[in-house]
Parts: C-alpha cells; structure tokens; sequence
C-alpha cells in the first residue's frame, strides 16, 4: 500500500471564461520515508501537485490518498487535522505571521495541536531554531529578517511537530550554498531516524542531490 497516492489527477484554474489545465491525469505513489524532488520548468504543475498532496488545493478530478484514505471523502475538520499533525509545509513565499518573532513563529503550529507541554514546545522549538542557524536572531520579527533568514524560519516552523510528511516547494531558493547544505542534512537526517517523507519541488541541484527519486514534470503531465 503507498503512503500517497493519486490517481488521474487534473486540475483546472479560471481565467475569465478562459479553462488554464495545470496537471493533466497525473498519477503517483510514494512510499513512506521517500525522500522525492519533483523536478520540471516554472508553470510545469509543480507547485499545484505540492498543494494538491498536502491538502491546500483540491484537484478538479482524480483521487488522492493519504495512508489510505481519500481525501475527498472526509470532512474539513479532517482535512484541517492532517494538515495540523501529519504535514510540514515549506513555501516559497514563507507565509510568516508578521506580528510574531521568529520564536512564536515557529511554535504557532504546536500550540494548535494542544499536545505538547509548555516546556517541551519550548525545548523543541529553540532546538530547531540552533538548527537553522538563528539563535541570535529568536527575538526578530519576519520584516527584520532577510529573505534567506526567513527561509530558515518556515523551514523549522515546517519541522516542528514532526510531521510524517514535509512539503517543500523551492526550499532552498533564498539560501546560500552553505546554509543550504547544512539544512539539507537536517531533512536527511530526520528522513534516516524518523522515516519522514520528503516531497520537494525544485530546480536545485544539490536538493537533487539528495533525492532517492526524481518525478519529472512538463506541462502538467509526468515524463
């Protein structure tokens, strides 16, 4: 049984009175503890299959399945819940709360799930944060960080409740090769311990590098 799976997934968007297809009968499963870059040119359907699998977007047909359940079969408060507990996600544009540092940013996701002590979120979370590299900086605002900095941060917010599957869309496009390098161990490790499913989309090479598989997208159809 795949971990995920789709199945004949489509997804079109609006323009006007304009039908834009993104992904045209897309099919795929992966196993848990993959570790996956899917590799293809902007506006391939990258992105979309990303938000598709984690339960952002939905797609127009098709079925996806999450350690055998259908998604379009449950109810929201369902739906919410797998995005609380069992996936991290990691976004281009890091999608940060402004008004909250760095810290409260990244132990946001654990004081929705009500399941961890005081102590323990705040272990784990300035654990995460020496991880990433921003000790100095657990007091900073998102507007007070540069872009590479706030990388880091989603990046950790991204880990912090050990969720079985991860989501990184261009993970590493802010970061400098160094930065990069170390943050990519961090997944890898966490992938070897804790069997954590990683799906990236990328065009990097060294997260390529990294990859057990490569799904390559063009035009929204696997090739």
């Amino acid at each position: 049984m795949a971990f995920i799976e789709a199945k004949n997934i489509t997804k079109e968007y609006s323009l006007g009175k304009t039908k834009v297809p993104a992904l045209k009968g897309v099919n795929l499963k992966i196993d848990k503890g993959d570790f996956i870059s899917i590799v293809g040119p902007s506006g391939s359907g990258k992105t979309t299959l990303l938000n598709i699998i984690g339960c952002i977007d939905t797609p127009t047909t098709g079925i996806v399945k999450i350690q055998d359940q259908e998604l379009s079969e449950l109810k929201d408060k369902q739906i919410t819940d797998i995005r609380l507990f069992n996936v991290g996600f990691i976004f281009q544009n890091f999608n940060l709360i402004p008004v909250l540092n760095v810290k409260e940013n990244v132990e946001f996701p654990l004081l929705l799930m009500k399941k961890y002590k005081k102590e323990e979120i705040n272990d784990r979370v300035e654990r995460l944060i020496e991880e990433v590299g921003l000790s100095d900086y657990i007091k900073h605002r998102p507007a007070e960080l540069s872009g590479g900095q706030r990388q880091r941060v989603s990046i950790a917010r991204a880990l912090a409740g050990d969720p079985a599957i991860v989501l990184a869309d261009e993970p590493t496009a802010n970061l400098d090769s160094e930065t990069s390098e170390s943050i990519l161990q961090l997944m890898k490790d966490l992938n070897d311990k804790k069997k954590t499913t990683f799906i990236f989309s990328t065009h990097d090479p060294e997260v390529i590098k990294y990859a057990k598989n490569i799904i390559k997208i063009r035009d929204g159809r696997l090739i």
